[in-house]
């Protein structure tokens, strides 16, 4: 019988996705966002995949820079530095996004597939 590791740095993954998305969800709310314009846009940043209709290394790339929270921190910040509400609302919902899918296991990608995220490397 194998014995689950709980220091493992994959459940503290899980964990940060959970929070991140727990808390850009009831930021988002609290700071006066529309729930149709969080359903909308929250599967958005799945755009990204597209680049994997050139290959796995385009693919990879371009996925990773849309899900990584460099972007949605600056877009929140922009916002915040601009005083436009929608900026901040965006980068929330781009960071829900991201959280959510390290809740679920979805993770950053390697070349050699799709279905290879750091996930599977930890």
């Amino acid at each position: 019988m194998k014995k689950t590791d709980n220091s493992s740095p994959k459940l503290f993954l899980h964990i940060e996705g959970a929070a991140i998305f727990l808390f850009s969800t009831a930021l988002y709310f609290y700071i006066g966002g529309t729930w149709w314009l969080f359903l909308l846009l929250l599967l958005a940043p799945d755009i990204f995949m597209l680049g994997y209709l050139k290959d796995n290394k385009t693919g990879s790339f371009i996925y990773n820079l849309g899900h990584i929270y460099l972007w949605p921190l600056a877009l929140a910040g922009l916002g915040i530095i601009t005083s436009s509400i929608l900026l901040i609302h965006l980068g929330l919902i781009w960071s829900a996004h991201i959280g959510v899918d390290r809740m679920i296991g979805y993770g950053l990608k390697y070349t050699s597939g799709f279905k290879i995220t750091h996930f599977n490397k930890l």
